[in-house]
């Protein structure tokens, strides 16, 4: 099968990730640890709605242990459970939200003790964790222990509830065990995209892996098929993006030029696994971390990922879901004759242990449904 081949590939790529540091990484076998932890409260001793009038009205927020040292913003992105992250980000800017009683920038760090001011907000009921509409959920998990969890997320499925999704991983993670008294998204992946997913299971776990990718010390590849021939030559994509919202209010991503006042630099290293008649498969490692940065970066080369409903070929993508005639692809192989995900699997991360700083490596293998698809195109020339 050809998809062994593929799988032969990837392995020769994982052999040449493996030695970017000039020590032997450490490979950890899944034990199950359970959490120990104490939950994230807040006390909120003033100031709360009526429960006759429903109201809003002024939250004044203690930020205890579970809040400390975390960055403004994300503590109210997840104190605030249903707010968009514009509604936060605007009143931060606007100096509505107040740490102890003075202006704060959304990187301002917060501290045990400190007194957090939010506006009257009308917000929706969150998702409660407890909630029979959550199923509760387990998800493959591809390495386990007292500190954190990795998965392998399917693709479809949110990693958080929000903008008109119920809920997602964390929640139905929640759910199906209530037992654990810490469990927290470390970062995030596409509703679209397949693959690792970090969860710390404590505090100053989560503070630890945050650092390490904010500070870029993970490295992460990614599974990708493209149209058409990626040039070989091509190793390296520094293009800046430029994130804005649509009049309907969707997050979407640009390419902009380098000088342009609203753009980030964005950097991203592609090599060609495979190269078929059609169609590319790219290992694609980011140096960055933006939104949707994979996704625009080879879709803004002229290349964009099979499957991407946002920055995809959209006449292909129709006519793979619909197990319609596309040249090289014969969809006799594929399962109902239909391709109908994004072709974007996180597939390689690796990172120091956020408590032993030992190296760690995790992998998750190309989804089946991926791997019908290589099945069902037809090789390149050699």
């Amino acid at each position: 099968m050809r998809s062994q081949k593929v799988n032969s590939l990837l392995a020769a790529a994982k052999s040449r990730s493996l030695f970017i540091n000039n020590h032997r990484p450490l490979y950890v076998a899944a034990t199950i640890i359970g959490a120990n932890e104490a939950p994230h409260r807040l006390k909120i001793p003033v100031n709360s709605p009526s429960p006759t009038s429903g109201a809003p009205a002024v939250q004044r927020l203690i930020v205890d242990e579970g809040g400390a040292d975390q960055r403004l913003d994300n503590f109210l992105i997840k104190v605030l459970k249903g707010a968009p992250k514009t509604l936060v980000y605007r009143i931060i800017r606007s100096g509505e939200v107040r740490v102890n009683k003075g202006r704060a920038a959304a990187d301002t760090r917060l501290a045990l003790g400190d007194e957090v001011r939010v506006p009257p907000l009308r917000l929706a009921p969150p998702a409660d964790p407890a909630d029979p509409l959550v199923p509760a959920r387990e998800f493959a998990v591809v390495y386990e222990d007292d500190h954190l969890m990795a998965i392998n997320k399917p693709a479809g499925v949110a990693v958080h509830g929000g903008s008109g999704v119920s809920f997602g991983v964390i929640e139905q993670l929640r759910r199906a065990r209530p037992q654990a008294r810490f469990l927290e998204l470390v970062h995030r992946l596409d509703k679209e995209t397949s693959g690792l997913l970090l969860i710390a299971k404590k505090r100053s776990a989560l503070v630890a892996l945050q650092d390490h990718f904010r500070e870029r010390r993970v490295h992460k590849t990614y599974a990708a098929l493209v149209t058409g021939a990626w040039p070989v030559s091509r190793k390296v994509v520094d293009v800046a993006l430029h994130k804005f919202l649509t009049a309907s209010g969707e997050r979407r991503v640009t390419a902009v030029a380098e000088d342009h006042s609203d753009g980030r630099r964005s950097i991203s290293l592609v090599h060609v696994l495979k190269a078929y008649a059609a169609f590319s498969l790219l290992d694609v490692t980011i140096k960055t971390g933006r939104t949707h940065q994979i996704r625009v970066h080879l879709s803004s080369q002229g290349h964009p990922i099979v499957g991407d409903e946002k920055y995809g070929d959209f006449v292909l993508n129709k006519a793979l879901g619909r197990g319609q005639v596309v040249a090289g692809v014969d969809a006799s192989v594929l399962s109902g004759g239909r391709f109908e995900r994004m072709f974007l699997h996180a597939r390689y991360l690796r990172l120091a242990h956020p408590a032993t700083g030992q190296d760690l490596v995790f992998e998750a293998a190309l989804p089946s449904e991926c791997l019908e698809l290589l099945d069902a195109l037809q090789p390149g020339k050699t």
